[in-house]
């Protein structure tokens, strides 16, 4: 794949940062090491902006909240952006977060997570100009990457904010080949991308910015150095020396 093109200067989310009168001090979400360092320092963003981490390190945490926040500050004419936001009133991360800019935010975009696909898709599906909006074909009647790709070809008409949570589940290695192409085309229309994954081929977006979540918080990383990446090529150096240690008596 070429290098992607050239983009505009402006960001639609330039920086991630907590506000100081937070809600709930003693929430569980301060505990986890990049959510305590998103509070001490913020985090800038790239117009792709990666996380990669182990379980549990807080990826879909940090990602969630953001595509929350973002999606509160959508107005009602904005359809499928994404799963609907809790109220202000709910106990979130999100309602703690001050985005920083482009303003006013463009509209387009979309937050999509592995786990909020199938109703999300469903509540697309039923819509009045759902099946038209997909050349009258429902997104269920699909596989679930071919849904998951159609879906976002949809959405790179209007310049926004995509946020996506670990979109290698519903792919395949070509399919995931195909979903840089589009990340490349809506960057380059000036939408912008903030990325949670475990792909290895994901990550390695030219020019993203890349950081890496662990017990310390969180740190931006080379995509050579990524433990995620190191892991990969250990493994195929040599597959039986791995399977040897986990599956020998």
């Amino acid at each position: 794949m070429t290098a992607p093109r050239s983009t505009p200067a402006r960001l639609p989310l330039a920086r991630v940062g907590v506000r100081p009168d937070i809600g709930d001090p003693g929430a569980w979400y301060w505990q986890v090491p990049a959510v305590a360092q998103l509070r001490a320092e913020g985090m800038q963003l790239g117009p792709v902006t990666v996380l990669v981490g182990e379980n549990g390190s807080g990826k879909s945490t940090l990602v969630e909240a953001v595509a929350q926040r973002w999606g509160s500050s959508l107005t009602a004419a904005v359809k499928h952006w994404g799963p609907l936001v809790p109220g202000p009133d709910a106990a979130t991360l999100s309602w703690d977060l001050e985005l920083e800019g482009e303003r006013p935010r463009p509209q387009g975009g979309v937050w999509l997570r592995a786990e909020a696909m199938h109703s999300h898709f469903a509540g697309v599906d039923a819509g009045v100009d759902g099946l038209r909006a997909f050349g009258g074909r429902a997104l269920h009647a699909r596989s679930h990457g071919e849904g998951f790709l159609a879906f976002l070809e949809s959405r790179t008409d209007e310049r926004g904010l995509w946020v996506l949570d670990e979109p290698e589940s519903a792919l395949s290695f070509r399919s995931s080949l195909r979903l840089l192409a589009l990340i490349d085309g809506a960057v380059a229309a000036g939408s912008q991308v903030l990325l949670a994954t475990h792909s290895p081929l994901l990550a390695a977006f030219p020019r993203a910015v890349v950081y890496e979540l662990d017990g310390d918080g969180f740190s931006r990383r080379p995509w050579a150095e990524l433990d995620l990446v190191q892991d990969w090529q250990a493994f195929f150096d040599d597959p039986a020396r791995l399977l040897h240690h986990l599956l020998d008596d």
